[in-house]
């Protein structure tokens, strides 16, 4: 099953159960999904990788929405979100470790030949395609600035 067939499921599964916190950011997953159809080539269902990067910078948002909130005082507003971007997170795959990161870089700085930071962009094209979802991006570009210096 397409992983927006599967935020479909989830919404009526959580529509039955009266969950509205997972009801609420899986309707705004979808939302952000039927915008990401029609904004461009009207296509029937949208790529996995797609659906994961659309999920991934709500989750983001998310988390800096509950780091705001936070701050200001308002713990009520940030556990909403903190609620939501575990609902999210159950549909992202699962995150590297610092490790694991570190393997995965080295592996596409030897497949590119990559020897300084002036190739930086070449490593960062195939690794933001190959990492997506699995570990945010500016954690790759410091990963890449690392091991390239």
């Amino acid at each position: 099953m397409s992983l927006e067939k599967e935020i479909s499921k989830g919404i009526m599964d959580a529509m039955k159960a009266k969950d509205t916190v997972r009801l609420s950011a899986l309707r705004n997953i979808k939302k952000f999904i039927i915008e990401a159809k029609t904004a461009g080539t009207s296509v029937d269902e949208l790529p996995d990788a797609d659906v994961i990067r659309i999920i991934s910078k709500l989750a983001k948002q998310g988390t800096d929405s509950a780091e705001l909130y936070k701050s200001q005082n308002r713990q009520d507003l940030a556990d909403e979100e903190l609620g939501q971007v575990a609902v999210m997170q159950e549909y992202l795959p699962k995150q590297l470790s610092d490790a694991e990161l570190t393997e995965a870089v080295k592996a596409i700085i030897e497949r590119t030949g990559a020897t300084s930071m002036k190739e930086m962009g070449k490593v960062m094209g195939i690794a933001s395609k190959e990492l997506a979802g699995k570990v945010e991006g500016k954690a790759v570009a410091d990963k890449v600035k690392q091991l390239l210096a």
